[in-house]
């Protein structure tokens, strides 16, 4: 009899630093994560860490020399080369997110979304510019959203760039 072998789940390392009501638990990010890696045949690897507004700004200066906070920064891992890039465990480390938790919710309720909903916008958003997607030129940005929007709605999330007015 053959044993099967499957190929290794995604998975992600949870550093909370910053705590607040309304946060995503790890099944959560896990869920959004793996949604936005579904399809890549390859088990996957990233660091979410969820931070402060003084943090973020910190980070936010120090890496893309903008003033203030912002609600995630995406640091993807470059391989040596000549290295292989697949961990000891089989999979593929993609890099780390910073997520501004006080960032994520003042958006959520300035743009009157439901706080999970833009948690999961957020991180998918992240994940995808550790995938290499990104919002630099026009082509390129309808490009990301529009895989945001098609994972999102995976999720039964309405689409995030429509506005909603009350």
């Amino acid at each position: 009899m053959s044993k099967k072998t499957s190929r290794p789940r995604n998975k992600i390392d949870l550093q909370r630093v910053y705590k607040s009501a309304g946060q995503p638990d790890r099944k959560q990010i896990k869920a959004w994560v793996d949604a936005a890696l579904a399809g890549c045949g390859q088990g996957h690897h990233c660091v979410v860490r969820i931070v402060d507004l003084p943090e973020s700004a910190e980070l936010n200066q120090q890496y893309r020399h903008k003033q203030g906070p912002t609600n995630i920064l995406s640091f993807p891992f470059d391989w040596p080369e000549g290295m292989n890039d697949l961990n000891d465990d089989g999979r593929i480390y993609l890099g780390d997110l910073v997520v501004c938790a006080p960032v994520v919710e003042k958006e959520a309720f300035e743009q009157n979304k439901a706080l999970e909903h833009h948690w999961a916008h957020i991180v998918i958003h992240g994940v995808l510019h550790l995938m290499g997607y990104d919002h630099i030129d026009e082509a390129e940005a309808e490009r990301m959203e529009s895989k945001e929007i098609a994972i999102l709605e995976t999720l039964h999330i309405s689409n995030p760039y429509i506005e909603v007015i009350n």
